[in-house]
């Protein structure tokens, strides 16, 4: 049971190989909705990349609980991984699968009825809603692939394997370019041919990543004779899961209404500030990549009782992120018009993408304290602090920031500033929490060494 584990060996060497395959996997997963945007902004135009746009706050909004829960179930099994605790563990791994089934179907139907409603809370614009609604219900259909995927590959990183998940984004990425072509260019499908790109991709990652899980001799097996709901269990991956749930749904409802403000500039600025977000999701990569990685790190080592290590995996993981992040930016920052025209020729959404580009690029050192110590503290149950954290940060503040801000100045790049000081914000008070509380002192004290 040695394979995955985390709990001895060279601190930053573990990691790194860990967060390796998750940084290029999340490029290759990153690359679904970016591919989409080229070839969508550059054979359709731009009401329609703005359509692809204006949906993403809407998807991110329904699948954001999820997530959080799925972080739960990761959470669980890397503890009883790292604990040896292999009964326990199936029974998580069979229990979450079962249940991302559910509520992947239920986001599904939630999805398709209510498309319209979601488009009219955030203001869409009349000239690109139709194909908005569109995007959006032929994306939905498929939501059942992603909440599968997703906890799928959950519990693979949470045993300590990022490859396999890797090269099923590898895979997928290369058919979705394939099948954008084919559907955008070729057959005139337009946002509807790319959202059925996409989730045809999706799909196709889910079989993969099920495949190795029922095929696979290790302990994590998948068995669908087994699949049933352990309430118990299900009940653990919901303390820790929720909490991180409600703060994707919050920070989902603070970006939908931050969209809100950005379609009152119009389809150029829509464009533009899509077109902006996706390389905002790049330079994240890194960010996630090694956050992720502590959290997988920090689970399997306080289920095994190696508490100096947890210390020195937040500090490595910490160090290697704020690395990658201050490269990334540089060359993001002094190439920002040539990122932008990458989707768009048009000269005001080069404009607008480049100026938001430029603004946020210094600050993203910030997210990384911010990201890692949250990793840490929702690996060692207490979730509720980074909820809290960014609720305050992300939601709040954000809001009071734009409402004041706004109606005096009325420019795009406020949503700028907005992001990055909320982002000084967030690390803060994390990092206050993460070294003057006795968080870890606390799951030394109540520790207790697992049997099989």
């Amino acid at each position: 049971m040695n394979k995955g584990l985390m709990t001895s060996g060279n601190v930053y060497k573990r990691i790194l190989i860990f967060a390796i395959p998750l940084l290029l996997g999340n490029f290759f997963q990153l690359m679904y909705n970016t591919i989409d945007s080229v070839i969508v902004g550059n054979y359709v135009g731009k009401e329609a990349l703005a359509a692809v746009g204006a949906s993403s706050p809407v998807i991110n909004l329904l699948i954001a609980f999820f997530q959080g829960l799925a972080t739960g179930a990761g959470v669980v099994v890397s503890r009883y991984y790292g604990a040896g605790h292999q009964r326990k563990m199936s029974e998580a791994i069979h229990s979450f699968i079962l249940f991302a089934v559910i509520f992947g179907l239920f986001l599904s139907v939630l999805g398709v009825t209510m498309t319209p409603v979601f488009l009219n809370m955030i203001g869409t614009p009349e000239d690109v809603f139709a194909q908005a609604a569109s995007y959006l219900r032929v994306y939905f259909l498929g939501n059942i692939f992603v909440t599968v995927y997703n906890s799928s590959t959950g519990i693979l990183q949470a045993v300590g394997d990022s490859r396999h998940p890797l090269y099923f984004l590898i895979a997928s990425s290369v058919l979705n370019v394939l099948l954008d072509i084919l559907f955008v260019r070729a057959l005139g499908m337009g946002v509807v041919g790319a959202a059925l790109a996409t989730i045809i991709c999706q799909g196709v990652s889910m079989v993969l990543v099920i495949t190795v899980l029922m095929r696979t001799e290790a302990e994590y097996r998948l068995k669908l004779s087994q699949l049933k709901l352990n309430f118990g269990i299900l009940k653990e991956i919901i303390r820790i899961g929720v909490p991180a749930g409600v703060q994707g749904v919050v920070v989902s409802v603070s970006n939908v209404i931050v969209m809100g403000y950005i379609n009152s500039f119009g389809s150029a600025s829509i464009a533009g500030f899509s077109s902006a977000n996706k390389f905002d999701n790049f330079i994240g990569l890194p960010v996630n990549s090694f956050a992720l990685a502590a959290t997988t790190f920090c689970g399997q080592n306080l289920g095994a009782g190696e508490f100096e290590r947890v210390r020195k995996g937040v500090r490595a993981a910490l160090v290697m992120s704020v690395a990658a992040v201050v490269t990334m930016g540089v060359i993001v920052y002094v190439n920002a018009p040539g990122c932008i025209r990458l989707f768009s020729s048009d000269a005001e959404v080069i404009e607008a993408g480049a100026g938001l580009i430029r603004i946020m690029c210094p600050f993203y050192i910030f997210l990384c304290f911010h990201q890692v110590f949250s990793s840490a503290l929702r690996a060692s149950g207490h979730s509720s602090v980074p909820m809290m954290t960014s609720i305050i940060s992300f939601v709040v503040l954000r809001q009071i920031f734009l409402a004041f801000t706004m109606p005096r100045w009325h420019v795009i790049s406020l949503v700028g500033y907005c992001y990055s000081f909320t982002w000084i914000l967030a690390a803060l008070f994390t990092g206050f929490y993460y070294f003057h509380s006795k968080w870890l002192q606390k799951e030394q004290a109540h520790y207790k060494p697992r049997t099989v």
